[in-house]
């Protein structure tokens, strides 16, 4: 059963940046509070997510220096909790080209792309995986249901 949060102050541990756009997430405060739920209902605790909206060249260039990767991709995270640490700290960056590409190809509107893409960096800090096919089967089931509870707040 997913726990719905108070609402608080203390959600400004979670921070939007735009690094070579002027894109400005709608929504932030419900949006705050989705990702905020999802770490206490996954039983972890958030110290700070910085989520950094990007273009694919941008992203590109990250994923070949860090990832040794050579593609486009709409999300990177990095969990940057230290080792013995219950408390989670996270980068994720996000190609705004990237997931306007992606809902047009999957017929989505852009801002439901986009949540999906934020919530599944936010799962993966939290341990879920979508490498497998029962892995990535998981992860959208947990997506959607954190769609579900965004459009019920």
């Amino acid at each position: 059963m997913l726990r719905i949060l108070e609402q608080d102050n203390n959600m400004q541990k979670i921070s939007f940046h735009s690094a070579t756009n002027s894109f400005r997430l709608p929504q932030k405060k419900k949006v705050r509070f989705i990702i905020d739920s999802i770490f206490a209902n996954e039983g972890f605790f958030l110290g700070t997510l910085n989520i950094v909206f990007c273009s694919d060249s941008y992203l590109l260039k990250i994923n070949k220096n860090f990832l040794n990767h050579d593609f486009y991709t709409d999300i990177i995270t990095f969990d940057l909790s230290e080792d013995s640490s219950e408390i989670i700290v996270g980068e994720v960056y996000i190609s705004i080209d990237r997931v306007k590409e992606n809902a047009l190809t999957l017929g989505l509107p852009f801002k439901e792309e986009l949540l999906r893409v934020i919530f599944h960096g936010a799962l993966h800090l939290c341990g879920y995986k979508d490498k497998k096919k029962g892995e990535i089967a998981e992860m959208r089931k947990q997506e959607e249901t954190y769609l579900r509870l965004l459009n019920k707040t």
